[in-house]
């Protein structure tokens, strides 16, 4: 099996070399862009399995390469940045990016992330069944049973389910959520979706004050985790 090949796209030295170690101690094959132009040329010539982008590039800002690259790039991008302002994380993951990691980072937490967002692009057409754990999701029928036992959900709260389970380890912003579910005119009501989490917790999880599988990235979204 070839090794999944990783884009770096970060103009400083020492985080390319941190990766590069990090990333091929773990089995990846790492190649390396300084500047959004070298890094869009390369996606494009050589596409690679995931691309970890920074947004503080020295030719063009991160967002726009984003953009330009979710024209045609297909594949996981990760955003590995400085900024952790809220509204920054937010415009990239409505941009098109799978994740969002802060610098500075751990490593594991990176490499997880990663093992996630190539995980989900394996799983681009889901099953018909899908079993996680006691949870078992019927997409063809719309039936959801848990330990077994069908469990009753509302049109919406199936929705929302399906939504997180074909976007697993993917964190969703809540306007993306809101806007999938609902519909653009709902995108704005946070707090109507926070309603619906708790309500599906409460039926899929054993302890829904302590959830396993709908996890809560604060301030920005939700993830579906099955790890």
């Amino acid at each position: 099996m070839n090794s999944p090949t990783i884009l770096v796209i970060d103009d400083e030295s020492q985080i390319r070399k941190l990766l590069e170690i990090t990333l091929d101690s773990n089995g990846y094959k790492t190649v390396f862009a300084s500047n959004a132009k070298e890094g869009i040329l390369m996606s494009a010539n050589h596409p690679p399995d995931l691309i970890v982008l920074d947004l503080g590039l020295p030719d063009d800002d991160g967002q726009n390469v984003l953009v330009q690259l979710r024209e045609w790039f297909v594949n996981p991008i990760i955003i590995l940045s400085v900024k952790s302002a809220e509204s920054e994380i937010v415009k990239a993951l409505d941009n098109g990016a799978n994740d969002y990691l802060t610098k500075p980072f751990r490593t594991q937490e990176l490499l997880a992330r990663i093992r996630a967002a190539l995980r989900n692009q394996s799983m681009v057409t889901p099953e018909p069944i899908v079993t996680i754990d006691a949870i078992q999701i019927d997409f063809s029928a719309r039936i959801v049973k848990v330990n077994s036992e069908i469990i009753k959900l509302t049109a919406t709260e199936y929705t929302l389910l399906s939504l997180l389970v074909k976007n697993e380890g993917r964190v969703l912003t809540h306007q993306h959520i809101l806007k999938e579910v609902w519909g653009p005119s709902y995108i704005d009501q946070t707090q109507y979706l926070r309603v619906f989490i708790a309500q599906l917790r409460k039926k899929i999880e054993s302890d829904p004050n302590r959830p396993k599988y709908i996890l809560t990235e604060s301030g920005i979204g939700y993830r579906f985790n099955i790890s």
